[in-house]
Parts: C-alpha cells; sequence; structure tokens
C-alpha cells in the first residue's frame, strides 16, 4: 500500500491561562487548544476545519475518506500542514484535485464546530455491508468502560473536547480527542487508513451523540459497534436500523441501553 508524505505539525494540545474562582483567587487553569485548519487539494480550498490540532494530518486524511471526497489512500501523494498559516496542502499523485460534482451537495450536520458531509452519503449507505458474524458481549462492554474512564485525556485536564476510540475488544487501539466529535473521528479514519486497518473486529467509542452522521461514519470504516455515554438522534437510530449496527448509548460503569443490533449483544 502506497503511504503519502506526512508533516508531524501537532499543535501543544493545552494552555494555562489565570481564572478567578467563586472566592476572588487567581486559579491557574488548563484549557483546551482550538485551531483553524484550511484543507486544500491541489491548491483548491476544501473546506475549514476548527481543532485541537493533535493530529492534524490524520484528520485530514479521514474528512476526505469520510467524505468520500477521495477514494483511495494511493491517491494521494502528500499531506503537509503549515501552522503559520493555519492550512494542510493536499497533494494528489495525478494532480487534478476533486470533482467539482463530489463537492456540489453539502449538508451541515448536528457536529460540534459544524459538521459537513458532500454528496449523496444516504444514498451510499446501501452499498454498506457490516459482518452478520461480528458478537460484543456484556463483559467486553464492560471492559472498554472501563479502559475508557482509566485513559488519561485532554478532557480530564481541561474538559471542553470529545474523544473516540477505537478498540479490539475491551483493548483500546486509538484515543484521540479534538474540539469536535466528527473531528475525533475524522482522525481515527485517517489513522486506519494509513495503517492499513479493517474495521470488521473493532469497537467504536464516542463521548457525543449518536447522531446520522456518527452511525454513518463508523459504517463507512466496517465497523459493526458504536458505543456512547451519550444518547442518540432519530435519523442515528433509524440509519444504524437499518443497517444492522449494534449500537449502545448511555454507557458508564455498568449501565447502558442497546438501541439497536441485540442479534449481536450476548449478555
Amino acid at each position: 500500500m502506497h503511504r503519502p508524505l506526512l508533516s508531524q505539525a501537532s499543535r501543544p494540545l493545552t494552555f494555562e491561562i489565570d481564572a478567578v474562582n467563586e472566592r476572588g483567587e487567581v486559579v491557574p487553569t488548563a484549557i483546551a487548544g482550538e485551531h483553524p485548519l484550511t484543507i486544500y487539494v491541489d491548491k483548491r480550498e476544501i473546506v475549514t476545519l476548527m481543532t485541537l490540532g493533535a493530529a492534524p494530518e490524520a484528520l485530514t486524511l479521514g474528512y476526505l475518506r469520510n467524505q468520500r471526497l477521495i477514494a483511495s489512500l494511493d491517491e494521494i501523494a502528500a499531506v503537509q500542514v503549515d501552522w503559520e498559516v493555519n492550512a494542510v496542502a493536499v497533494t494528489t499523485r495525478h494532480g487534478n484535485g476533486i470533482a467539482e460534482c463530489r463537492t456540489e451537495k453539502r449538508t451541515v450536520t448536528t457536529g460540534c464546530g459544524q459538521g459537513t458531509v458532500f454528496g449523496d452519503l444516504m444514498d451510499e449507505i446501501d452499498d454498506i455491508r457490516l459482518p452478520a458474524s461480528a458478537r460484543l458481549s456484556e463483559a467486553t462492554l464492560y471492559g472498554l468502560l472501563d479502559a475508557v474512564r482509566h485513559h488519561e485525556s485532554i478532557y480530564k485536564q481541561a474538559g471542553a473536547v470529545h474523544g473516540c476510540a477505537l478498540a479490539r475488544g475491551s483493548e483500546i487501539l486509538m484515543f484521540i480527542e479534538d474540539v469536535g466529535r466528527h473531528n475525533a473521528v475524522d482522525a481515527i479514519a485517517g489513522r486506519m487508513w494509513l495503517d492499513d486497518l479493517l474495521g470488521g473486529d473493532k469497537l467504536f467509542y464516542t463521548t457525543g451523540r449518536l447522531t446520522s452522521e456518527m452511525v454513518i461514519k463508523t459504517a463507512q470504516m466496517g465497523i459493526p459497534f458504536l458505543v456512547s455515554r451519550s444518547g442518540l438522534t432519530q435519523m442515528g437510530w433509524e440509519i444504524a436500523r437499518k443497517l444492522g449496527m449494534t449500537m449502545i448509548g448511555r454507557a458508564q460503569g455498568k449501565h447502558y441501553l442497546l438501541f439497536t443490533g441485540e442479534e449481536r449483544f450476548t449478555r
């Protein structure tokens, strides 16, 4: 598999400021970073994302993958981030950029910071097939929730971010945080692309709501299990049912609600 030339341009994830508490005391306080990152593909501006800046190259790749703007990693020659101009330059191997027909239809979604979905993704979900033989046990779910609870995170230091995790069983393979949950899932999608990881035996965990966007992106990565500590939306539920995805929400400690895909879940 071809691997594009990548910059390594992670930003500082937290910054310290002075705040004043209820007693009038000055308290040094960690806050999460937030930076604009404009994606250019062959010098054509595509979108500006607001990001923590933890994994900008993976975020860019995952965004292009999940929006179905670029079909294969082999099409990309380089991804170079320059924080001096808050931009990332994506160079394709053929140099022709992205066909305008792929970016004509744009839907603003409910993602924090403002998510976008290009094209007719709702029409394309009919082509997604999740593995019917995959199974998730209650014990594995509890193990994953415990692993997430003990994972060191920016949220524990500064709050104001969403986190997403890719897991095999209860083992966390990667954990990424960003100012919006859609950014965090895109960054994981990008890393899966780079590492040639398949999703059929994986679980996806998010701290954010189970919206249509989260369900579609998880399905595009081929992952049959989606878990959140938060709730869900009606469209998220309807799409998960249509796909046969096992979706679990309100999951913390020993509590959860199984919304769809009960046939894959064993107590």
